[in-house]
């Protein structure tokens, strides 16, 4: 257990209630960082916050820096597309054929679904692709970052990815802990546990549901009805994480072109895969042996500053802009980003404060042995939500928990599927907690990337999210009970968030007086795609 007690769940505590409270959610992390820094010092703890947030930036090997450098680099390649007309091409595409908000909400899950190989790069291009159609559809920025952010890590659970990568190098640490002489490979644990991440399955089901049908409850149904009927895709308050046309100004480009939004995006994923590959690679190595041992980070960074290179070359073939103007062009990207690399350091800052007050033991002095291994995998599905929503991580939740249930699940059953069962629980209850945490770094990157307001975004998900946890948490209870295999009751989770959406959005609409579905009105598109009233009253930001 933590020397520091309960007090040790206080900072991320206090930093979470105030964001949500507040809706500020920079000087909400700073003052969690602070509340730490006095419980561990017992002093005004001033320096010592300040140490916490420069050694979140160099942590993990330099992890945390380089994801920053990314998260810049990628800032400057959206405002590469930007000045080079390319949003305005993608846009003016999209409206052209898509012709409802429900059109823009399934293209928008479709491609979450087919950028499987990374959370961070999903919700990049995913988020940058649509912003400016779902604008011009009246879709809300706040609907809009749900469907990225909750497509966006649970699809990178179940397919090969960074996140896998991670977990199958944890797997095999445990059975290798455990010294079991016929234990399965990592990879086959990883394949059992598919059907016990219910929490990412039925959210990426949600997400469809939500879109298919229309229908919306809880927050996220004032922001439909808003943006349908005002054309205002935020509220008149709230505060984006990213707006690239008030920070950049109009672009260069005189003739927007398709090719300057296509060729960088495809630039990003052709070097950020064949990069990740790279890095794996030694001599005689599989494709699976690349692919787990490959530096995500890296290929990240690669990535991204190839589509800047490519942002460079677009500029000089088509005579938009020079050498000069590109290189403006870059500086200027990374400061739509500022905010964004804010919150990240923050909210890393704050794992630097639960590691020091030891917050993990606290959490774990709760696994116990003496659980019922019926309802093992929800215990541990409940307790790796709590850590990634207090931490803001869900790769620290799986740092901290998989070590941990794998020996507690074979100690108790001596059986490969309950193993299975508890990391498709770690898996959900990681994800299902940075759903609904303000100090996730997805949360933040789904709000930069679709220029949401941060604490909207994680309020209006919260709903669904917490919606989908219930009925996983069901699952994994009768699958306790009953042995029915997940794979016959996932479809009946299915059926059940169906009626629970029209169940839910039909009471919350009747109680309102509104409509659950958020029509699309007749003028919804201008003749240039423009979207009246965007940001505030008067369609400032």
């Amino acid at each position: 257990m933590s020397s520091f007690g309960v007090l040790s769940i206080v900072p991320p505590l206090l930093a979470i209630v105030l964001a949500i409270v507040t809706r500020k959610a920079i000087l909400s992390l700073f003052l969690g960082v602070w509340a730490g820094a006095v419980i561990y010092t017992g002093g005004l703890g001033i320096v010592q916050t300040f140490d916490w947030i420069i050694d979140a930036v160099v942590a993990d090997g330099g992890f945390h820096a380089t994801i920053i450098v990314f998260t810049l680099l990628l800032g400057s390649g959206v405002a590469m597309i930007w000045n080079l007309g390319g949003s305005y091409a993608v846009r003016d595409w999209g409206l052209s054929r898509l012709d409802s908000r429900r059109d823009a909400g399934l293209v928008t899950w479709l491609l979450g679904i087919v950028l499987f190989f990374d959370d961070y790069a999903n919700t990049a291009i995913v988020g940058s692709s649509m912003k400016d159609v779902s604008d011009g559809l009246r879709v809300s920025r706040e609907k809009l970052s749900y469907i990225v952010d909750s497509t966006a890590a649970p699809v990178a659970t179940l397919g090969i990815s960074s996140w896998v990568a991670f977990q199958l190098g944890l797997i095999n640490d445990a059975y290798d802990n455990l010294g079991i002489a016929d234990a399965p490979s990592p990879f086959e644990v990883f394949l059992s546990s598919i059907p016990f991440n219910a929490y990412s399955i039925l959210a990426i089901a949600m997400v469809g549901i939500i879109v298919l049908t229309g229908r919306d409850y809880g927050e996220m149904l004032t922001a439909e009805h808003r943006s349908a009927s005002t054309g205002k895709v935020t509220r008149d308050d709230a505060v984006p994480m990213q707006d690239v046309e008030a920070e950049l100004g109009d672009p260069s480009a005189a003739e927007p072109r398709l090719v300057n939004f296509f060729a960088p995006v495809a630039v990003l994923v052709a070097v950020t895969v064949g990069s990740a590959l790279w890095t794996g690679y030694e001599p005689g190595a599989s494709l699976y042996d690349m692919v787990i041992d490959a530096d995500y980070a890296a290929a990240l960074l690669y990535g991204s500053f190839a589509m800047v290179a490519s942002g460079f070359a677009l500029g000089k073939i088509y005579g938009i802009f020079g050498v000069g103007e590109a290189t403006d062009t870059t500086v200027n990207g990374f400061g739509i980003m500022l905010t964004a690399v804010t919150v990240l350091v923050l909210a890393w800052s704050i794992g630097e404060v639960v590691a020091a007050l030891e917050t993990a033991d606290f959490i774990e002095g709760f696994v116990s042995e003496e659980f019922p291994t019926a309802v093992l995998p929800v215990v541990v599905l409940l307790l790796s939500a709590f850590v990634a929503f207090s931490t803001g991580t869900s790769w620290g939740a799986m740092g901290i928990l998989t070590p941990v249930a794998i020996p507690v699940a074979w100690s108790l059953t001596g059986d490969h599927t309950m193993v299975a069962a508890v990391v498709g629980g770690v898996f959900s209850g990681a994800i299902f907690g940075d759903h609904t945490s303000p100090i996730s770094d997805t949360s933040v990157l789904s709000a930069t990337f679709t220029g949401a307001d941060l604490i909207d975004h994680v309020r209006t998900q919260l709903y669904y999210a917490v919606t989908v946890a219930v009925v996983a948490i069901l699952l994994l209870l009768v699958w306790g009970a009953t042995g029915i295999s997940p794979v016959v009751l996932l479809p009946v989770g299915v059926i059940v968030l169906i009626g629970l959406v029209y169940g839910l959005s039909e009471f919350d609409a009747n109680r309102r007086g509104i409509d659950p579905v958020a029509a699309d009105p007749p003028e919804a598109r201008d003749s240039g795609g423009s979207v009246p009233g965007e940001g505030g009253a008067d369609g400032t930001q």
